[in-house]
C-alpha cells in the first residue's frame, strides 16, 4: 500500500504523469480522500485543487507550509507501507517544512535526483549538506539521463557528459550511495505525458530495468531501517 504525496506546490506534475488530470479530491468525515491510479496507490497534490491544469500557484512561504501540514493531518491514507513526498527541486520552503512535520516519524531517508553534468551535481551536493543539516538519512542518489542507449544499434552516447566524474564519483566523495543509473529514453518522456506506466509500456527497456533495480535497492534500504529500529526499542 503506497501513498504518494507531491509537495511540489507551484509544479505539480504528478496528476498527469499518473493519468489523473481533471480528478477532484473528495472529502468525507474522516478527510480528504486520495486519488486512487490503482487500489493499492493513491496520490495526493494541489493539482487537484487547481480549477485548471494551467492556473499558476502563487503563494509566499506560509500558505505553502499550511497547505502542506493540511495534507499530511487531513488526508485519510489508511494502512500504508511506504509514503513517498515528491518535492521540487532545491532546499526551500517545501522541504523544510516536510522535514519539521515529520521528525517524530523517523523518516527512512531522502532519494535524490541528478543528471550527470556539473551543474546539476553543483546543486544536489547542496541538497546532500541540507539532509545532513538537518539530519534527514540520505537513502541514495539516482543519477537520471545517465547516458543514451540507441534503440537500433544500442550504442551508448553521453548527452549531458560527465565532466566531474557523474554521480558516481560525487557519492565517492560524498561517502553516500549510489542507487543506479537511469539512461535517458524517450519513452519515459512519452509515458509521463500520456499518464501511463513504463513498466507495462516497455517492460524490457534499459530503463524499465533500472529503475526496478533502484526500487528493490530502496526496499532493502528501508527494511533495513526497521529492524534496526525493532532492535533499539
Amino acid at each position: 500500500q503506497v501513498a504518494l504525496l507531491d509537495i511540489d506546490i507551484c509544479g505539480p506534475s504528478i496528476p498527469k504523469m499518473m493519468g489523473l488530470e481533471g480528478e477532484q479530491v473528495h472529502q468525507s468525515g474522516s478527510g480528504w480522500s486520495p486519488v486512487y491510479v490503482e487500489e493499492n496507490l493513491g496520490v495526493m497534490s494541489v493539482g487537484f485543487l487547481l480549477s485548471s491544469p494551467d492556473d499558476a500557484v502563487i503563494w509566499r512561504g506560509p500558505k505553502k507550509n499550511g497547505l502542506i501540514k493540511q495534507f499530511l493531518r487531513d488526508v485519510d491514507w489508511g494502512e500504508i507501507d511506504y509514503l513517498i513526498v515528491d518535492t521540487p527541486p532545491g532546499t526551500s520552503d517545501e522541504h523544510l517544512s516536510i522535514v519539521q512535520y515529520l521528525s517524530a516519524t523517523r523518516i527512512d531517508g531522502a532519494v535524490i535526483v541528478t543528471t550527470p553534468q556539473e551543474v546539476s551535481l553543483q546543486d544536489v551536493r547542496k541538497e546532500i549538506n541540507f539532509c545532513h543539516k538537518v539530519k534527514l538519512p540520505i537513502i541514495g542518489v539516482v543519477e537520471n539521463m545517465s547516458g543514451f542507449i540507441c534503440p537500433k544499434c544500442k550504442n551508448e552516447s553521453q548527452i549531458f557528459p560527465p565532466t566531474t566524474g557523474g554521480a558516481e564519483k560525487m557519492c565517492q566523495h560524498l561517502n553516500v550511495s549510489l542507487l543506479g543509473k537511469v539512461p535517458l529514453d524517450p519513452q519515459i518522456g512519452k509515458s509521463c505525458d500520456k499518464g501511463l506506466s513504463l513498466f507495462s509500456e516497455a517492460p524490457e527497456s534499459p530503463a524499465t530495468l533500472s529503475y526496478r533495480n533502484i526500487i528493490q535497492r530502496i526496499q532493502e534500504y528501508c527494511d533495513q531501517h526497521h529492524f534496526q529500529e525493532e532492535k533499539i526499542i
